[in-house]
């Protein structure tokens, strides 16, 4: 069965990027597991996950080598650590960027 975009996002990339904003907030912001889940609006145990590669582990490696889109999340994650755009900024943003990560030639998963 042929696996449509959207099934791809929600499987590898999303994942992905959160385990990469989880990271970014914990080692360059220096936030604690709880402080960074409060950020993303997740739990503890989920940014647990993502930084022990339990979560959107098969994509990470392959966002993490295109400097674009490695910049674009870094800056994501800038904005999320600031608390400067609203929810719906927010949301336009990771749109952006996931419609950025589907359309990069490389960029195959699955």
């Amino acid at each position: 069965m042929v696996k449509v975009q959207c099934e791809v996002v929600t499987k590898y990339i999303m994942p992905a990027v959160r385990a990469l904003v989880a990271s970014i907030l914990v080692s360059k912001y220096g936030l604690t597991q709880v402080e960074a889940a409060r950020k993303m609006g997740t739990t503890q145990a989920a940014i647990s996950y993502y930084l022990n590669s339990k979560r959107g582990f098969k994509a990470i490696t392959m966002l993490e080598k295109n400097k674009e889109i490695l910049k674009d999340i870094e800056e994501f994650t800038d904005a999320i650590y600031r608390g400067n755009l609203s929810e719906e900024e927010l949301a336009e943003q990771l749109c952006r960027m996931c419609r950025k990560i589907r359309n990069v030639s490389d960029f195959k998963i699955c």
